[in-house]
């Protein structure tokens, strides 16, 4: 299996881009910290580190490149910021992102896997003939942490 630095030369290259240094840089970090959810500032923090020549407008551009490309995936978590994960690495219909769990009190976001809207989506297609490609679940409330905190008042 390639390394992560191989499968992303090779996903630029079949999405028909230019493999760059910024690019991978990019890609890496995200690939690197799955659970951050960064924000483009954070990225280029990151980027930056590795390589100090890089400029925000570059970081901007690339993200939105890459995003367009389905490549990383922009998130809205209500905290006023847009966020950056790394996506699914293809076209396929079947695989669908992980979900949110969003703290009210902290800010905190925890992501889970479950695909328990596989029968709903099923449903809707059925019946509405409506091609679903995918979905996104944020779920707000408060984590074990704030519970325990706020028992204690």
């Amino acid at each position: 299996m390639p390394d992560n630095q191989e499968r992303f030369k090779m996903l630029l290259r079949q999405k028909g881009l230019k493999v760059t240094t910024q690019r991978i840089l990019i890609l890496e970090t995200l690939e690197d910290r799955p659970d951050e959810h960064l924000t483009a500032e954070e990225i280029y923090e990151c980027v930056k580190q590795e390589n100090p020549d890089i400029g925000l407008a570059t970081v901007y551009r690339t993200i939105q490149l890459l995003s367009e490309l389905n490549l990383i995936d922009k998130l809205n978590l209500g905290d006023g910021y847009v966020r950056y994960e790394i996506g699914h690495h293809g076209d396929d219909a079947t695989i669908h992102h992980h979900h949110h769990l969003i703290c009210l009190d902290c800010g905190n976001v925890f992501t889970f896997q479950d695909d328990m809207l596989e029968t709903l989506e099923t449903r809707i297609q059925d019946s509405m003939d409506f091609k679903i490609v995918d979905h996104e679940v944020k779920l707000y409330g408060y984590c074990r942490e704030c519970q325990k905190k706020n028992q204690g008042e």
